[in-house]
C-alpha cells in the first residue's frame, strides 16, 4: 500500500475504528499504565502485518489513551511515538512476523521504560524488562491469535 492510500476515506475510517478499539481496550484494562503493565490493546500492534491502515490508528489510539490515562507529558509524547515507531517497523519487517512483532516489544520496552524511569523514579532496567514482558504477552499471546483469526476470515480482501 502506498502512503497516499492511507488518506482515502475508507483507510481513514479503518484507522479510526482501530484507534477507537485501542482506546477502549486500554482504558478498561487496569494494567495499562505503570511500571508493571500489560496493555491488551497492544495486541493490535500486530495489525500492521496485514492492515497498513492500522499504523495511524495505533498511533492515534495510543495518543488518546495516554492523554486520558497518563499523568506525564513525557509518556503522552514518547509513549505514543514508541507505538508509532513500532507500527511502522512491524509493517516494514512484515515478511517475518515473529521478527516484526519484536518491534513493539523493543520500542516500548526501551522508550516507555525510560519514560517511567524518569517520571516516576523506578529502576530503569527492571522497568524496561517489565514493560517489554507485558508487551510480549500482548503481542505474541494475544496478537498472534488475533492475526490468525483475521487471516482466517480473509479480512485483508474485505478491506480493499
Amino acid at each position: 500500500m502506498k502512503l497516499k492510500n492511507l488518506f482515502t476515506v475508507k483507510s481513514m475510517a479503518i484507522s479510526s475504528a482501530i484507534a477507537a478499539i485501542y482506546v477502549i481496550l486500554t482504558l478498561i484494562n487496569p494494567f495499562s499504565f505503570g511500571q508493571i503493565q500489560c496493555r491488551v490493546s497492544e495486541a493490535l500492534t500486530a495489525l500492521p502485518l496485514i492492515i497498513p491502515q492500522s499504523i495511524p490508528g495505533l498511533f492515534i489510539g495510543c495518543l488518546i489513551s495516554n492523554l486520558i490515562g497518563s499523568a506525564s507529558m513525557l509518556d503522552i509524547v514518547f509513549g505514543s511515538l514508541a507505538t508509532l515507531l513500532a507500527a511502522i517497523t512491524t509493517y516494514i519487517l512484515r515478511k517475518n512476523k515473529y521478527v516484526a512483532l519484536l518491534a513493539p516489544v523493543v520500542f516500548n520496552g526501551i522508550i516507555v521504560g525510560l519514560v517511567l524511569h524518569f517520571t516516576i523514579n523506578v529502576p530503569l532496567l527492571e522497568t524496561m524488562f517489565f514493560v517489554a514482558l507485558g508487551e510480549a504477552i500482548a503481542v505474541y499471546i494475544l496478537g498472534l491469535p488475533l492475526l490468525k483469526a483475521l487471516e482466517k476470515v480473509d479480512i485483508v480482501s474485505k478491506l480493499k
